[in-house]
């Protein structure tokens, strides 16, 4: 595939697809702390920094849509085992963004006691929550938190095979659950798509955390993966990115979210702020309410609601229900079961943190396409573009004129994105529709984190819905 060259504004723009999820872990900036479980008082949330790094060097368009390419291919690949495997509970579609270079976020997570920091990959695609571990002795010849040190840790617990929670990740291949020994373990196997693998102990242990209320909260029982074997590309390649494990953001049992949501509010919020700008504007990542006591409020902004739609085959999953598209207020031709989850669970429309484009399924992206080509009225650029239908050449006009695109969501709501949230800038005077097509007949269509941004996405997993607003986290 040929690289092409890249705008100061799309790397910008994809640049912001790799942000650091921060946490505020030190306990010496809190003068209180707890060593108990106990959750916060009301209304008290974890408020996490989205921070804009300096040594990552951006990807090409190519490189994003190769990236976007495998991940998508991944998630309906892990999809499909869960259905085969669908009557037992031992294996679920723990699929990770963290095998692909593009759109992933990462977060500075602090287990065992002491505390040790290490930076995951965040994913909401996932729900499997793993750590680089390491069985060394002698533990000085190991860069710092290159690794989890587990006889570092006076709280690290491994999981035995008998326990009901360890029904709930893969294992590996003839490795029998003894229940007479007192000390055989929880061991998990997760294989990518790609054949790469992370494989160990499912573990417990306690988690340190900064709440918005400035006390030291320390959460015990974390349930996570101790990795002490990690191979192939997926894990061990530069699209890891220097991460030390993953972040799973998922609906399912074992989820970050699932695991501490309750002691919150059982919700999530996050905004991806415009790295475009100057000076660039701070985002966070909200676990729990954030908002107070009004209904429908986050931050201060007034919210619109879809419905978060179950599909009992991809649990891990946000799904959201599209009902019909818009291109410059014309609504397009498009059947409502394009949109729709069919009886074997294809389809749909999945909300997903760690992909950087937006994929539509092919009856709806030829209809949009069609639509964009008609009424944009811009020149067509005369550089060939081998990873993009259609790119208009914008050289000379300082604020192109170009329809916006809107769905109507489930619920009534309207998410209603701006122009450069789908055209990015492919080279200098040249933007492209950044939308692709999903040729899979049992493919669903993907929101990626560009056309989120600039929106305050909630994750209100009690009241099963989605929330979004553009108050309160971008420009209009």
């Amino acid at each position: 595939m040929r690289v092409m060259p890249l705008s100061p504004r799309l790397s910008l723009l994809l640049f912001s697809c790799f942000l650091i999820l921060t946490f505020l872990l030190d306990p010496t900036t809190s003068s209180s702390s707890s060593s108990t479980s106990q959750p916060p008082p009301a209304f008290d949330y974890l408020k996490l920094p989205l921070l804009h790094p300096n040594h990552h060097f951006p990807p090409t368009p190519s490189e994003v849509l190769l990236s976007d390419t495998h991940r998508l291919n991944s998630l309906h690949h892990h999809r499909h085992l869960h259905r085969k495997n669908s009557t037992s509970t031992a294996h679920l579609p723990l699929t990770s963004g963290a095998s692909f270079g593009a759109g992933q976020y990462f977060v500075s997570l602090s287990l065992g006691t002491p505390p040790q920091p290490f930076l995951l990959v965040a994913d909401t695609g996932s729900d499997l929550i793993w750590v680089t571990c390491s069985a060394c002795r002698n533990c000085s010849s190991r860069p710092p938190n290159s690794a989890f040190l587990a006889r570092h840790s006076t709280t690290f617990s491994p999981s035995h095979c008998y326990d009901s929670v360890c029904q709930l990740v893969p294992h590996p291949h003839r490795v029998p659950c003894n229940h007479t020994r007192r000390h055989s373990t929880c061991r998990y196997e997760y294989s990518y798509s790609d054949g790469s693998l992370s494989s160990g102990i499912f573990s417990r242990e306690t988690t340190t955390f900064n709440t918005s209320s400035g006390k030291v909260v320390k959460f015990r029982d974390l349930a996570f993966g101790c990795g002490f074997r990690a191979s192939g590309p997926s894990v061990t390649g530069p699209s890891f990115n220097g991460a030390q494990g993953v972040l799973g953001l998922g609906l399912g049992p074992i989820s970050f979210p699932s695991q501490l949501g309750r002691k919150f509010g059982n919700k999530f919020s996050y905004c991806l702020m415009d790295y475009t700008l100057s000076p660039t504007p701070t985002s966070y990542l909200l676990i729990g309410g954030g908002g107070g006591p009004e209904d429908g409020v986050v931050g201060g902004a007034k919210m619109s609601y879809t419905p978060l739609i179950n599909n009992s085959l991809s649990p891990t999953f946000y799904y959201i229900g599209i009902e019909a598209a818009y291109v410059g207020g014309i609504k397009l031709r498009i059947s409502p079961s394009v949109w729709a989850i069919d009886d074997l669970g294809n389809g749909g429309t999945v909300m997903d943190s760690g992909t950087t484009l937006t994929f539509l399924v092919k009856p709806a992206y030829d209809k949009v396409l069609q639509e964009f080509m008609r009424r944009v009225k811009l020149p067509k650029s005369d550089r060939r573009n081998p990873n993009f239908d259609f790119c208009v050449n914008v050289s000379g006009v300082s604020r192109p004129s170009l329809p916006r695109l809107r769905f109507k969501l489930a619920g009534g709501s309207m998410f209603s994105p701006p122009p450069q949230n789908y055209f990015i800038d492919t080279a200098e005077n040249v933007k492209c529709l950044a939308l692709q097509p999903v040729v899979l007949p049992s493919g669903f269509s993907l929101i990626g984190n560009v056309m989120q941004q600039g929106f305050m996405f909630e994750f209100d997993r009690d009241r099963w819905r989605l929330g979004f607003t553009r108050r309160g986290c971008a420009v209009s």
